[in-house]
């Protein structure tokens, strides 16, 4: 602390400095709603994730019917909420932050008017949710944010699943090499390749399904959001191949 700090703190008042300790326990933020858990007899425990990661909240009384929690903690949906921190050990629910408000920004209607789109959804939720237990940055909420966003506007399920699944593995921390093959080399403009999974890269393959237009395919959708990807054409021929290689990527 310098002594500016110093000078600044010793002139608060008692009133001003629990103002200010007050401020810092509030936490305001967007989030993603992972899971609901009903709790008590009107309360829910909201697991969310947020830029910052995810956290547990007790939302209280937010199964009673005029709730003003309630809208802004549905599935499927973007909220700006804030939450109260307590301190460790305090209360009859120690542990747990409290969310004090919660408002709905923009709702992802549209998944729940398709199973398959919804079965996707859910599919995400449960990656990024085990993800986010491991991470606390605004990868997995960015991603799971792009991915309810893409199968609201009724992008190309295919798509969305890939680039989910890609995107998944490189939060995770898996290393692609997109740039050169299996032997160290540059990948080439006239190449034909398969994928080593083991080595995630690419291994030249004379009778290979994967080419310049794959590869190029690969680059974009770990560096663009989906709305940037499915502009490209002709994006149907190559994405049951780049499916597959998700979905092997994320087995492993």
């Amino acid at each position: 602390m310098t002594d500016i700090t110093k000078n600044l703190v010793q002139k608060m008042t008692p009133t001003m400095r629990k103002a200010s300790s007050t401020a810092q326990k509030d936490l305001r933020t967007q989030a993603l709603v992972l899971r609901r858990t009903n709790y008590g007899e009107t309360d829910r425990i909201i697991s969310l994730l947020t830029p910052s990661g995810k956290i547990d909240v007790l939302a209280k009384g937010a199964r009673k019917e005029k709730s003003r929690l309630a809208g802004g903690i549905e599935m499927f949906c973007l909220s700006e909420v804030v939450v109260h921190q307590h301190r460790p050990g305090q209360g009859r629910d120690a542990g747990l932050a409290t969310l004090t408000a919660a408002k709905m920004v923009k709702f992802y209607q549209n998944i729940l008017t398709d199973l398959s789109r919804l079965e996707l959804a859910s599919s995400t939720l449960k990656g990024v949710a085990k993800l986010a237990d491991q991470i606390s940055d605004a990868g997995p909420f960015e991603l799971l944010r792009q991915v309810f966003e893409a199968l609201h506007e009724g992008m190309n399920a295919t798509l969305v699943e890939t680039f989910y699944l890609f995107n998944l593995a490189k939060i995770s921390g898996e290393e692609m090499n997109l740039y050169f093959d299996t032997r160290g080399e540059k990948l080439r403009a006239d190449g034909v390749y398969t994928w080593n999974t083991y080595e995630s890269a690419l291994e030249p393959m004379e009778n290979g399904q994967i080419g310049v237009n794959e590869i190029k395919l690969m680059r974009l959708i770990v560096s663009a959001p989906p709305a940037t990807v499915s502009k490209i054409q002709q994006l149907s021929e190559s994405l049951p191949v780049l499916l597959n290689i998700a979905r092997s990527i994320n087995q492993l």
